[in-house]
């Protein structure tokens, strides 16, 4: 949904060591180049040009950054389009559109230096001027997806010169890398014709004029989108010439193009081709760390919270009763679930921070324990019982109304998602509930989802940003409306803390305030978080190499970091 990012660190020697991949030493203690010799030949020049294929088994949800939410689609965005700033594979900020920033003593307003000579792909110069337009029009709409909270508090955008872009909030806020790295700068001269937000999603967005360092030349849905480098990019010119993702219908036919060389890299949708993989002499498979989780979605939606225009909010009613989810949570055994889905690459997990955000992640928390016994006595207690005698519990004074949920998952990821239930489906049913499997493709999901909250439960999943809340927004309550929340939950304790937290800047305090709203959230259930998984990619060693790997950082192949350096094999 959103980046796959972390500084999270297993220990998987046996899988590295099978991988071949040694530890890469950061830039600053990498082995210096020994010095040349007088007579030497001069070393050949690095080869150029060549056309990367990455494989894919889903579409972008939308080209048009206001309507996004798949991971598929920010893949591209961050290809196509620029932000103030960056963040680098150990998610320190790094310049973008901004070569140097700084921020005013009273924490509240940060002046921003544009890169001289910046265009927009059509050849529109790039200027302060779409700056503040960007933030001022997604700050003046009720929505614009996932960016639309990156724009909270601000009070002003000035603009004393072409290059430089001066931002006040009306309070400071914490969160400011994330917030500068992850609001796409657009052109006005283009989206200025939206005068409000529903115009503004519905745009197609085809053409994705932007300023990164490669533009969209041609999309065919289900097939493949070809980008073109953008040679003259005022900071990261691209070595190669082309970028083609292709669309697969399945995992295990991208694995296969691999294999054969229709395509060059892959993100390993399933950790049960990693061995044969590691076999091909030819491909390599990178384990490495990600900012990710997967997540069972819990339908909690209560009837005076449902969205007026969009909600259809049949979850099961059962959901909406905390102890049953905490019954649930006792009955989820996350290690089975990691051992045979992940073939252990990954750590359970806690809550929608991560162990990668650092002390922002409330280690200190106990997890539900897996325990059969205590999920059967909780339901037990709570009223539900099974009155029939066919293993299943039902609605307390209600036998007609049986603990039997539907499920779903994004049918891209059939193999895994598939085993995932099977496995969910037989440890539910010891504590007497029932699933029932639907899959769905991402685009379905997406639509009983949010903000419909047509559904009971959902295995997905999410990457977060560099920010250790980047993710707690998403449970409170105004994000109900907005498609962003995805299970419905609603506290205004939560809520209060979550607005006290963005604009605490002194750390300690702000760290309190993230680990009591994971104590809420793993109380209150919303979602069950079964696992932190590792980021696993393969590419071919014969084609392109110079691959961004960064043993203590992320591990994010086909993002601007490698795509902008690699060149072909000679």
């Amino acid at each position: 949904m959103l980046r796959f990012r972390s500084w999270l660190i297993f220990t998987l020697c046996l899988v590295l060591v099978a991988c071949g991949s040694a530890p890469t030493a950061p830039a600053s203690e990498a082995t210096p180049a020994p010095a040349a010799t007088a007579g030497a030949a001069e070393p050949a020049p690095a080869a150029t040009g060549g056309t990367i294929r990455i494989g894919r088994t889903a579409n972008p949800d939308s080209l048009n950054p206001g309507a996004a939410y798949l991971a598929e689609s920010f893949d591209i965005f961050e290809l196509v389009y620029d932000a103030l700033i960056d963040t680098d594979l150990r998610n320190q900020p790094v310049p973008q559109l901004a070569e140097d920033w700084s921020v005013a003593d009273d924490n509240r307003t940060w002046t921003f230096t544009l890169h001289e000579g910046t265009v927009w792909h059509d050849g529109t110069p790039l200027t302060s001027a779409d700056v503040k337009f960007t933030y001022d029009m997604i700050a003046g709409f009720d929505s614009f997806a996932l960016l639309k909270d990156y724009t909270s508090l601000l009070e002003s955008v000035e603009t004393p010169d072409e290059r430089t872009v001066i931002i006040t909030f009306a309070e400071p806020v914490s969160n400011t890398d994330e917030r500068f790295s992850s609001l796409y700068i657009l052109p006005q001269h283009i989206w200025s014709q939206f005068t409000d937000a529903t115009a503004a999603s519905e745009f197609e967005n085809t053409a994705m004029i932007g300023s990164g360092p490669f533009k969209l030349v041609e999309y065919q849905q289900d097939e493949f989108l070809r980008m073109e480098a953008v040679k003259d990019h005022y900071l990261t010119p691209p070595q190669i010439d082309e970028a083609i993702f292709r669309i697969f219908g399945n995992a295990d036919a991208m694995v296969q193009a691999l294999r054969t060389g229709e395509i060059d890299l892959i993100d390993v949708a399933s950790n049960t081709v990693v061995r044969t993989l590691q076999a091909d002499e030819n491909i390599q498979v990178e384990v490495g760390n990600a900012l990710s989780l997967n997540d069972i979605i819990f339908n909690v939606t209560e009837p005076e919270n449902c969205p007026p225009d969009d909600g259809v909010c049949s979850g099961h009613p059962a959901l909406r009763d905390v102890q049953v989810r905490q019954a649930l949570a006792h009955a989820t055994d996350k290690q089975q679930l990691i051992d045979v889905v992940l073939l252990g690459l990954g750590a359970p997990g806690l809550s929608l921070v991560m162990p990668g955000h650092g002390d922002g992640y409330a280690a200190q928390l106990a997890d539900y324990a897996y325990d059969v016994a205590r999920a059967n006595q909780i339901l037990e207690e709570a009223g539900y019982v099974d009155s029939d005698g066919d293993g299943i519990r039902e609605m307390p004074g209600d036998p007609s109304m049986p603990l039997n949920f539907r499920y779903s998952f994004p049918s891209d990821q059939s193999a895994d998602g598939t085993r995932f239930f099977e496995l969910l489906r037989d440890m539910w049913r010891e504590a007497g509930v029932e699933i029932t499997l639907t899959p769905l493709d991402a685009d379905a999901l997406t639509s009983i989802c949010c903000p419909a909250f047509d559904f009971d439960v959902i295995n997905w999943g999410w990457g977060a940003g560099v920010d250790p809340a980047s993710l707690l927004y998403i449970l409170t309550t105004e994000q109900i409306t907005t498609g962003v929340s995805e299970t419905g939950y609603s506290n205004p304790e939560f809520d209060q803390l979550y607005t006290r937290q963005l604009v605490t800047v002194d750390r300690d305090e702000r760290i309190a305030m993230l680990h009591q709203m994971q104590e809420i959230a793993l109380r209150d259930v919303p979602y069950i978080i079964p696992w932190y998984a590792q980021n696993v990619e393969a590419y071919r060693t014969d084609r392109f190499t110079g691959w961004q790997i960064d043993s203590e950082g992320l591990l994010d192949l086909d993002d601007r970091s490698s795509l902008t350096v690699i060149t072909p094999v000679q």
